[in-house]
């Protein structure tokens, strides 16, 4: 099976635009699904549903709970994310920004690469939060329910992407992956 690299800001293959507009990552799984939010907080809803009917359809059932939860916490981010870029492009005066958030599901049926693109160029960091804080828990709990995770820049493009794979039979890994395939 072949997952993203470890490092939080790997860069994607030389194929970083395929045809069909998916991240060059997404070929290499058999199934994929692909849909367009907007950037409110009702999006986090209508991607964990997809999800859900996604995995039913893929017969992957066994996933569904974890990788909602991932997806929900993804689309979540991106969507405070997507909340800084007008703020940032009016600040420094370019046009309008873009006001969606892309949502990708793809499986070998083994596992499940969730990715999320939005167009804000800053990269997730993870945070120490105090015990009593309400929110900052949302990459700590990427980190623990995820095979692996992390985030990448398409060249020349705007934004970012955040990926986090889900392992269907339970088979988390306790260290860091260094290589690109296992």
């Amino acid at each position: 099976m072949i997952v993203p690299k470890i490092d939080r800001t790997s860069a994607p293959s030389a194929s970083a635009h395929p045809p069909d507009g998916a991240p060059a990552r997404t070929q290499r799984w058999p199934l994929r699904s692909y849909l367009e939010l907007r950037p409110v907080p009702a999006a986090a809803r209508s991607a964990r549903l997809h999800a859900r009917s996604t995995l039913r359809e893929w017969r992957m059932a066994a996933v569904t709970e974890t990788v909602e939860l991932l997806v929900s916490e993804i689309v979540s981010n991106a969507i405070n994310a997507s909340a800084r870029v007008p703020r940032e492009r009016r600040e420094i005066r370019q046009g309008p920004c873009p006001s969606r958030i892309r949502f990708w599901l793809a499986s070998d049926r083994r596992s499940v690469l969730i990715q999320v693109w939005d167009g804000d160029p800053h990269q997730p960091v993870r945070q120490d939060p105090r015990s009593d804080a309400e929110a900052g828990r949302g990459l700590l709990l990427i980190e623990a329910l995820s095979e692996q995770w992390g985030s990448y820049a398409l060249d020349g493009q705007s934004g970012k992407i955040v990926w986090a794979v889900c392992a269907r039979w339970g088979t988390r890994r306790k260290a860091p992956l260094t290589g690109e395939s296992r």
